[in-house]
């Protein structure tokens, strides 16, 4: 018999050692930071909780999992080879990519903003994405999209929005590597425009410029050449793509072009250092898509509150007495990023409605995404409040700090790691509970299993999926906490590729101590 150790055997105490161990290395790397960088304002929060390394490195891992394509170097046992075809008919190579959920249909939207996501966490956290040894996890990812990007752009104004047929494929319930039907392609052109998906897609590209940027100056040029020509192909022949192409409302459906070419705009300018870009952003474009001193929600369709956060990063890092610094438009945008902050904070007398359990709780599809959303950004802000030295934000007459933003933070990853009402975690693959039939065709078909399109006899079945989707971030819970583990729960049960990036940004943002950048690029 094992020897026991604080309740668990041997092998449990080793690993709790390592996870402490590196824990403290990660600690100690962005410590080190702080001191090279001069700081000596950011607040160290102590030593970051070892199971946000663990939860980190389980989080990547979905990304492997939902690989298009011809795989390298695949640790992701049940999957192999899928989609090689893919782009086939137009004579362009999209096989790579990712597959959005549960399903094997590549839509440009989420995956564009996916990229965008991991982007931004690299460029804040990477130093502690490294010391965590995960960072090349978020690079592998992040290369894989945006290989499928730059292909599906092969000229100024066409773009390739979309690789499958959703209508079809949610019919099939089957492995993507025995995938046989059509793949259809959807394109953005001229005369059939999708302002929202370019623009996501040039953000996408110019957040993605700026993290290659210091080791393969080469292919950031080149991906910041996409994202120009994209964002100027979106603002020229506007429109929004599920209008374009109404029967894919039924699937993502864009509430408006707005917000993503204000968000392209803001990465642009932060890629290239062109002030006509900050001037789109804060001239006329402003009041008419930025509905500023309006809180918002950030989301894969929203991307106000996101850009709000963006933009604050300019007024926070501006030099004394420069324009940046003055400007009021800039200024309105740093008010209405505090005044999301303040619906975050449940002390504030604006705070939003959060389950009993202390979820902050938006809508019941994919509960988790606005919470774990809202919660990168707290964190993103109070990284910037500490950085700068500003001490405090005010909602409604009371003062908080960057450590209550980061509280709040904090707050939501426990719910998600498990510290809720279930005792659940909602990272599958994480903790000793976690969903076991998540929604997903892959995991749910045994590896040697040839299906065709009809398997549904594995959606319908109630053992465990065969496969763990290991990193899978699942729907999450209804407004009263409860969760249902039914593979035919679509609503709660399955995960999304682009959730996996939210949490990978917060997770990464709870590992770090130190103060951030002040300039990206």
């Amino acid at each position: 018999m094992a020897r026991r150790c604080c309740g668990c055997s041997v092998r449990c105490c080793c690993w709790l050692l390592v996870l402490t161990l590196l824990a403290l290395a990660v600690t100690a790397a962005v410590v080190f930071a702080r001191y090279k960088d001069g700081g000596n304002v950011f607040p160290i929060p102590g030593v970051p909780d070892p199971k946000y390394a663990e939860a980190l490195t389980v989080a990547l891992r979905f990304f492997q999992v939902q690989k298009s394509g011809k795989l390298v170097n695949n640790t992701i046992l049940w999957r192999g080879d899928s989609a090689l075809r893919d782009g086939e008919e137009a004579k362009l190579d999209l096989s790579k990519g990712m597959y959005d959920a549960g399903d094997h249909v590549k839509f440009g939207f989420t995956l564009a903003f996916t990229g965008t996501m991991l982007s931004w966490s690299v460029l804040e956290y990477g130093d502690a994405m490294r010391a965590a040894q995960q960072r090349d996890a978020a690079m592998d990812a992040l290369g894989w999209i945006m290989e499928f990007l730059v292909n599906a752009h092969p000229s100024d104004d066409v773009l390739y929005i979309q690789v499958g047929d959703p209508k079809s494929d949610h019919k099939c319930w089957e492995r993507p590597e025995t995938m046989s039907e059509k793949r259809p392609l959807t394109k953005i052109t001229a005369k059939s425009p999708g302002s929202d998906v370019a623009a996501e897609t040039a953000a996408a590209m110019a957040a993605a410029s700026l993290v290659y940027k210091p080791a393969n100056a080469t292919y950031a040029s080149t991906l910041l050449d996409h994202a120009e020509r994209l964002f100027a192909f979106a603002d020229k022949h506007r429109g929004s793509y599920t209008r374009t192409f109404p029967e894919l409302s039924a699937y993502y459906n864009s509430t408006t072009y707005q917000d993503e070419l204000l968000w392209a705009a803001s990465w642009l300018y932060h890629a290239t250092g062109n002030h006509s870009y900050l001037r789109y952003a804060t001239g006329k474009n402003a009041d008419e898509f930025a509905d500023l001193g309006n809180p918002r929600y950030f989301s894969w369709d929203d991307k106000r509150a996101g850009t709000e956060v963006l933009l604050s990063r300019v007024r926070f890092f501006a030099a004394d007495g420069s324009d940046a610094g003055q400007d009021e438009v800039l200024g309105s945008y740093k008010d209405t990023a505090e005044a999301v902050m303040c619906i975050l904070l449940p002390e504030s007398d604006t705070a939003a409605f959060r389950t009993e359990g202390g979820l902050l709780y938006v809508a019941e599809w994919n509960s988790l995404q606005h919470p774990v959303a809202s919660a990168f950004l707290a964190n993103v802000y109070s990284n910037y409040m500490a950085t700068s030295g500003k001490s405090e934000l005010t909602c409604s007459g009371k003062s908080f700090t960057a450590l209550d933003l980061r509280k709040f933070a904090k707050s939501q990853a426990d719910y998600v790691l498990g510290d809720n009402p279930v005792k659940l975690s909602y990272l599958v693959g994480f903790g000793d509970s976690y969903p076991q039939r998540v929604h997903h065709r892959g995991a749910s078909i045994p590896a040697d299993v040839d299906t065709g399109c009809d398997g549904q006899e594995w959606l319908k079945s109630p053992d465990p999926n065969p496969n763990v989707a290991t990193g899978a971030l699942v729907g999450g819970p209804f407004k009263n906490d409860s969760f249902v583990d039914d593979r035919e729960n679509v609503q709660q049960n399955e995960p999304t590729t682009y959730n996996s990036a939210l949490v990978v940004g917060l997770l990464s943002g709870l590992l770090s101590t130190a103060p951030v950048a002040k300039s990206l690029s």
